[in-house]
């Protein structure tokens, strides 16, 4: 393995079910496209790969975005948060993000919030 990409899976930060979240962004639109999660392994895999992989909490297995449905995830960067412990993800995305064929997860359900002004 490549000791740079041992050096990135070092510094990650996983839960304590050895999980990472994934915030999936477009790179262009910058749109928040979907959150998923990653081991170390799916975290070596999108790095090193080109396409996104996550670890799917439900079935317990991996799963690479779009092989059963056609719409990938073309990595183009990734970088940690301050804690590195949540990834961030830009990709070129080819179809819909959403499992339910929404663009993006954030689509289905939004919720009436009360919206916030600096001056208050």
């Amino acid at each position: 393995m490549d000791t740079g990409i041992d050096a990135v899976l070092e510094r990650a930060t996983f839960n304590s079910d050895g999980l990472l979240p994934a915030i999936i962004q477009q790179w262009d639109s910058r749109e928040v496209l979907m959150l998923g999660y990653m081991d170390r392994e799916a975290l070596r895999r999108t790095l090193t790969e080109g396409r996104v992989t996550f670890w799917s909490r439900s079935r317990q297995e991996y799963w690479r975005k779009g092989d059963t449905s056609g719409n990938r995830q073309y990595v183009k960067s990734a970088a940690f948060d301050c804690d590195a412990d949540t990834l961030l993800v830009t990709v070129d995305q080819v179809g819909a993000a959403c499992h339910t064929g929404a663009h993006a997860c954030f689509d289905v359900d939004p919720l009436a919030a009360t919206v916030g002004d600096r001056d208050d």
